[in-house]
């Protein structure tokens, strides 16, 4: 797939001193917002989830986390598509008001379908963080698209920290719907902040035909396994519905590939994707990086569910009480996440990687036993919080380092739609298993207590799966070797 870059002369030296002038730090400013905003959008209903599921009388509480995900995993491949042709910031900015109408028909819905159905329309945002990423390498100097990329990764640290006394004080003080509508005036910010700060990419590819039939096979193919995986308590795992659809998927996903070698113009270049540096780091990275994110979804029903005798084994805490209990976590989680930025520039990324999976695991699998006081969640969280630091930080500087600049764009939108969908399954396979052992009253479903050990114990088997994929990367670049910037080339 060819590119046409803007022919715009570099001003910047090479070993031009790191300094954000006003107009920079403001479309940095504006950058970590858009690209931190889903991790917002999580805690809040994260935190929210419970008292939704209490309040519907629901026992399907996963969709209303996993909907959203699995749109933004359709739409993506058009979005990256879309954002080479017309320009970045444009479709960013479409993407953010469609969000922001299904956040607010969730916020106003009177039952649980309706809900569901605002959730889905936001999940035409989920694109936004890989545009964030690929529009930083066109916006900034060469010598200061390493920092922000490495600042707007480290931003989940801050989000980490603020984001649970914010939700907390919603929560506790305006319900669930105060949760639903600070959605809505997050994503409100976001969009201000694009239209007036972000500049337009000045880099766009030659306009094509859309390959819609690839896209659709590609989305249908992926939608109908998570739907499958999330149907198979109910169906029974045996089922020959749940094969029905896993086949249907699986043969959808087939033909995707082939519809993408003979298309003229793909959504997603074989060529590209072919080469092992690219689909190692796609596959790694969206593997160790999914587990990370949906653990908060087992810790926040631990610490927000009530602790009912035989029936609910959660901890009771206000949303307040778990930012409070979380925030040493949150703390290491900024600091790892400067200090890993800072090691990329000598360590290789690959590295840096295993490192984080390390820690994450060994974290989650001491949280499958150390979940019952405030003590223990503060152990667990010190030792998986370094991992999840370094996770965040590194995931961005990996895909800088697989591919040159003018594929930016087409890797981040691979790399999430591929974490999107692994994070897709680890979440119903998350809720099937913490289920077992569980008590449905009142048609809301309760936890035990071996079903938060289940869940513990899944997300460190996945981490420990990413850490060993991370060996099917070959050896490459530090980060200071890694060709950075586009405008400015």
């Amino acid at each position: 797939m060819s590119q046409k870059l803007a022919t715009t002369e570099d001003t910047s030296e090479p070993n031009a001193k790191i300094r954000f002038g006003v107009r920079h730090t403001l479309i940095l400013l504006a950058l970590v917002w858009t690209a931190q905003i889903l991790p917002i959008v999580s805690i809040l209903a994260g935190n929210a989830q419970s008292a939704i599921a209490i309040h519907f009388r629901t026992t399907q509480i996963a969709w209303f986390s996993l909907l959203g995900v699995l749109i933004g995993t359709f739409i993506m491949p058009f979005v990256v598509k879309a954002a080479g042709v017309y320009g970045k910031r444009r479709v960013m900015i479409v993407i953010s008001v469609l969000g922001l109408a299904g956040d607010v028909i969730a916020a106003v819905a009177s039952n649980y379908a309706t809900l569901l159905v605002g959730r889905g329309i936001a999940g035409f945002y989920v694109p936004i963080a890989a545009l964030s990423y690929s529009i930083a390498r066109d916006v900034f100097p060469r010598h200061l698209v390493g920092p922000a990329s490495g600042l707007m990764g480290g931003g989940l640290g801050l989000v980490g920290l603020g984001g649970p006394f914010l939700t907390g004080w919603v929560i506790d003080d305006f319900g669930f719907r105060g949760a639903l509508w600070a959605m809505a005036l997050a994503t409100a910010l976001s969009l201000v902040l694009l239209i007036a700060v972000v500049p337009e990419s000045p880099v766009r590819e030659e306009r094509a035909r859309m390959d819609w039939l690839g896209g659709v096979l590609l989305g249908g193919g992926l939608t109908a396994i998570v739907y499958a995986i999330g149907k198979g308590a109910e169906w029974g795992w045996t089922s020959g519905k749940i094969f029905t659809y896993i086949g249907a998927g699986v043969l959808a996903l087939l033909a995707f590939a082939v519809v993408e070698s003979r298309a003229a113009h793909p959504l997603f270049p074989v060529s590209m994707l072919k080469r092992r540096r690219v689909w190692s780091v796609l596959i790694a990275t969206a593997v160790v990086a999914a587990a990370v994110y949906s653990v908060g979804t087992v810790m926040q029903l631990l610490a927000l569910m009530p602790n009912i005798p035989g029936m609910s084994a959660g901890l009771g805490w206000s949303a307040t009480d778990n930012a409070i209990y979380t925030s040493p976590m949150s703390v290491l989680i900024i600091t790892v996440s400067v200090v890993t930025g800072v090691l990329a520039r000598r360590i290789e990324p690959r590295v840096l990687l295993g490192t984080a999976a390390f820690f994450a695991a060994a974290g989650f699998a001491l949280g499958s036993s150390l979940h019952h006081s405030v003590s223990e969640i503060i152990i667990m969280g010190l030792v998986a919080g370094v991992g999840t630091g370094m996770t965040a930080a590194i995931v961005p500087i990996m895909i800088i380092a697989a591919v040159p600049p003018e594929e930016q764009a087409l890797a981040n939108g691979a790399q999430s739609m591929v974490q999107g969908v692994v994070q897709a399954v680890v979440l119903q396979v998350t809720f099937v298993v913490m289920a077992k052992g569980g008590t449905v009253a009142k048609g809301t479903q309760f936890y035990s207590d071996g079903g938060f050990t289940n869940g513990f114990w899944l997300m460190a088997g996945c981490v420990v799966l990413g850490g060993l994929l991370i060996l099917l990367i070959p050896k490459g670049k530090g980060l200071d070797q890694a060709e950075v910037g586009q405008a400015v080339a």
